[in-house]
């Protein structure tokens, strides 16, 4: 017989698992950065309270993904472990987890922090569960660009927590990561297209070919040069970032023209890219709340 501490230990864990923590991580800390760069201040434990909120949004969101995606995630091996296909988790129970989560953390973000930063929340959840989920991702490979918005909307509802409003210069942190989803996601793509043909689901590999995406991979690491150095020029961060995010474009886009140059098939560069990307996001926020710890506005 199986004690119940170990069941109930495995069940958290799965349930854990429904809320993507790899993903949850980077949308907590660009959030927080949000908060960081905001002029003004934030009450500690409000500011944990936002955190809190974004991240259990976040999941939620993740879990209703999974929920949707049970079917094209049982044939795919990178998903096919996960709780709702491996029959560790009810479909039933994954969505009403996901509904009542999702609804807790806008609700308490708006009662406790403010109503602009709680809206703000629940349109990138809504956003990534009806317009990227239930419709992007099974339709067009444009997917990733258009549904890659609700991933950028957490340094601007971080921002927001702080100041009660919407401050232009978070757009600038809203298209770095807008811009940084597409070759982030396609160079996971590329090794892991067989799944995505087995699925049915069109991703810009599967639907226009490898060297097409690969031109839009070196397109979009261009793209994000002038974005990812505008925070300097905005005043949001000093040289030591100017400098570095320099250096992540320079590898970045060298990357980018490696992954170009590699045989079709040949996808050791574009796994070392997909790796790279999650690196330079997290190094670029990571810049910039100490340009902003070090030097306060």
């Amino acid at each position: 017989m199986v004690p119940l501490s170990e069941d109930l230990s495995e069940a958290t864990r799965d349930f854990m698992a429904l809320l993507k923590p790899r993903v949850m991580f980077l949308v907590v800390f660009t959030g927080f950065a949000g908060m960081i760069l905001a002029p003004g201040h934030i009450n500690l434990v409000l500011g944990l309270i936002a955190i809190g909120c974004i991240a259990l949004a976040s999941g939620a969101a993740g879990a209703i993904n999974m929920w949707y995606d049970r079917d094209i995630d049982a044939v795919m091996a990178r998903t096919q472990d996960r709780p709702i296909p491996s029959g560790r988790i009810e479909p039933d129970a994954a969505l009403a987890f996901g509904i009542v989560t999702t609804f807790a953390a806008i609700s308490m973000m708006g009662f406790a922090v403010n109503w602009m930063s709680a809206m703000l929340l629940a349109g990138a959840s809504f956003y990534y569960i009806f317009v990227y989920t239930m419709w992007l991702k099974r339709v067009t490979p444009q997917n990733i660009v258009i549904g890659g918005a609700a991933g950028a909307f957490p340094p601007v509802i971080g921002w927001t927590a702080v100041t009660g409003q919407f401050g232009w210069q978070s757009a600038i942190l809203f298209l770095l990561i807008f811009l940084w989803t597409p070759p982030h996601f396609w160079a996971l793509a590329l090794y892991r297209s067989e799944d995505y043909r087995r699925a049915r689901v069109p991703m810009l590999p599967v639907v226009a070919g490898e060297r097409h995406t690969k031109w839009q991979m070196l397109l979009y690491a261009l793209l994000l040069v002038p974005v990812s150095i505008a925070p300097y020029f905005i005043h949001l961060a000093g040289p030591v970032y100017l400098a570095i995010a320099a250096v992540l474009d320079a590898i970045f886009i060298g990357l980018s023209l490696l992954v170009l140059r590699a045989p079709t098939g040949d996808y050791t560069v574009a796994k070392k890219m997909f790796a790279f990307s999650i690196l330079y996001l997290f190094l670029l926020f990571a810049c910039l709340i100490f340009d902003r710890i070090r030097v306060p506005a």
